[in-house]
């Protein structure tokens, strides 16, 4: 059995899309390509996917990962053009690589996301990104199905700054979110705990410290995820390691040469 991981996208109006919306139009493509999926067993066979941190409805990406067994060895290149075209414009799969390590899950410990804050000053994004910074804690509060829960938003974020949008953040967000006026843009890593914190949570922390509130929903995007560097800050590419596995062997270095034999050496 041959296991393949996928990165996808979810672009434009697809961030709208919910997990189970993705699981249904990513099965359908999977028949359409006619790709030898493995099954699972039982009275009610589904294909085998694993699916690893989706990224909240509402929210775009540029790094969800999923990976799927096959009964047949197919290459992965060839295999994530048939899927891409399976696929609506906005679920895009941009990367696939043979699964040649275990654990891709447990190297998912970070994300790094760009949110878009439209109406705001970059100045005073700015000042409440130092307020959060500067607090040792911030609560935030956040509906769930037991009910409203209490937790620390301040903890699991790694790093968050401000700058006001230019070049390639003002091309990616201005066709989903049109104006002309002030624009910040927030960059947050943040690390994957428990209970899990939100781009919309942080939010909701410099709202708390600073009376920051966006005039409109922040538009966010996931622009990365995979394993944190605590020396860097960096979040790493958790297809890496397989891509490294792949690679062929380097040759076997030539080993010293054999002593010459002394003149003379076997005659008579």
């Amino acid at each position: 059995m041959q296991r393949i991981r996928l990165r996808y996208t979810k672009r434009g109006r697809l961030r709208f899309t919910s997990h189970r919306d993705f699981q249904r139009a990513f099965e359908r493509a999977l028949r359409r390509a006619e790709v030898p999926m493995a099954y699972s067993a039982g009275f009610t066979p589904h294909p085998k996917v694993s699916y690893a941190n989706a990224a909240p409805t509402g929210t775009g990406s540029e790094a969800e990962f999923l990976e799927i067994a096959l009964v047949e060895v197919c290459d992965p290149d060839k295999l994530r053009e048939l899927l891409d075209e399976s696929l609506p414009a906005g679920l895009d799969i941009i990367d696939a690589v043979e699964a040649r390590t275990s654990g891709l899950a447990d190297r998912l410990t970070a994300s790094v996301w760009e949110l878009r804050l439209d109406g705001v000053e970059p100045r005073t994004a700015e000042e409440a990104v130092a307020a959060f910074l500067a607090a040792e804690s911030v609560e935030v509060e956040r509906r769930t199905k037991n009910g409203l829960r209490t937790f620390d938003a301040r903890g699991a974020v790694a790093g968050l700054e401000a700058f006001p949008e230019t070049g390639a953040e003002g091309a990616r967000s201005r066709p989903d979110r049109p104006g002309d006026g002030p624009c910040a843009i927030l960059r947050l890593v943040v690390r994957h705990v428990t209970p899990a914190v939100r781009p919309d949570d942080v939010l909701s922390g410099l709202r708390a410290v600073a009376d920051l509130a966006p005039p409109v929903p922040a538009a966010v995007t996931r622009l990365a995820q995979g394993l944190f560097d605590e020396e860097s800050g960096t979040v790493t590419d958790p297809l890496a390691p397989d891509r490294e596995a792949a690679r062929p062997a380097p040759p076997k270095a030539a080993g010293p040469a054999a002593a010459k034999a002394p003149e003379g050496a076997g005659t008579a």
